[in-house]
């Protein structure tokens, strides 16, 4: 696995829109800016990150885009402006060879998924599923936002479980309000397992399954000595669809050599015959332990992952904490 560089001050973070442009939000997006440069890194912005558009321009343009941010030498790491539904459009625009020949870190989460998934698995850089490039502008900063800034930096701190997280979703939300209490959940009473970390919002990975963009089987078989830990981010996935989609992946081979699922709460939950995400997890995947309702994804607060580093999950009596080594 390689693990670029980290971010050191004064050096440059390059953002492009892979998925949807800031137009709507150009207020936050600055904001959002600020608080990167008062860190000490400068911005450097592809030309589409401003669109007014739920596509960062056509797809041609952000793989172009994106790519021309590896290219760059003075660009250090690589964020998403924001995320989306359209992204997978542009991967085939990616020149990937490219993006293996200058790895940096590239991070986003929910739809950028479809590129942040590729690199882990197709190119073998490690990469952060954390924050969009324009979601910094929460004032004041909650910890898991110093918490993102402090691992994108270098400083591997490891993350605990919050006492309590945001019921609303953030984007809703008239202003940040911690207000139900956070328990994670576990299919077993206790749970102290390590393996290499891989995943996304579930949304997204599904798309790409079968596709030349799924690297999985390869990732797989190189750390199987290690064994995987895979995350699930579900923005709206219904618990139908969900546990087809568990299904569809276990079909396909990606979850042998699993040690243990980590799957946060859902967005916005439905179901259409009365099962829940609870039946959707033990009934796809019996025999693996799932810890569920957990801070990861699109709920606040969120933790960072490293995909492709290896992950140390704990769990006990609801509450539970990650790690990760770069090795």
């Amino acid at each position: 696995m390689i693990y670029p560089e980290f971010i050191k001050k004064n050096e440059v973070i390059g953002i492009s829109a892979p998925s949807a442009g800031v137009g709507k939000k150009i207020d936050d997006f600055e904001r959002s800016l600020t608080v990167l440069r008062k860190r000490g890194w400068q911005i450097k912005e592809t030309a589409s990150v401003r669109l007014n558009s739920d596509r960062g321009g056509d797809a041609e343009t952000r793989g172009k885009e994106l790519t021309s941010l590896f290219k760059d030498l003075e660009v250090r790491m690589v964020m998403a402006a924001a995320g989306g539904d359209f992204l997978l459009e542009m991967v085939p625009y990616v020149n990937w060879n490219v993006l293996k020949k200058h790895p940096k870190w590239l991070m986003g989460m929910s739809d950028p998924t479809g590129i942040l998934f590729p690199y882990v698995t197709n190119c073998d850089v490690a990469a952060f599923y954390g924050l969009n490039g324009g979601s910094y502008d929460i004032e004041p900063l909650p910890k898991f936002v110093k918490n993102n800034l402090e691992i994108i930096s270098g400083n591997l701190i490891e993350q605990k479980s919050f006492s309590k997280y945001m019921k609303t979703p953030g984007f809703l939300a008239e202003k940040i309000e911690f207000d139900t209490p956070d328990r994670w959940q576990c299919t077993e009473k206790t749970l102290d397992v390590s393996g290499r970390c891989i995943g996304g919002c579930i949304d997204v990975l599904k798309d790409l399954i079968g596709t030349p963009y799924d690297g999985t089987k390869k990732f797989i078989k190189k750390y199987q000595d290690d064994g995987i830990i895979w995350f699930f981010d579900n923005f709206s996935l219904g618990a139908e669809v969900f546990y087809r989609t568990l299904l569809q992946m276990k079909y396909a081979g990606w979850f042998e050599h699993t040690n243990a699922v980590l799957m946060g709460r859902v967005l916005f939950e439905s179901s259409d015959t009365g099962m829940t995400y609870e039946d959707a997890l033990k009934k796809a995947l019996p025999g693996i332990p799932v810890v569920y309702q957990a801070d990861v994804g699109h709920t606040l607060p969120h933790m960072t992952l490293i995909m492709g580093s290896v992950m140390n999950l704990k769990y006990a009596a609801h509450k539970g904490s990650i790690s990760f080594q770069l090795r």
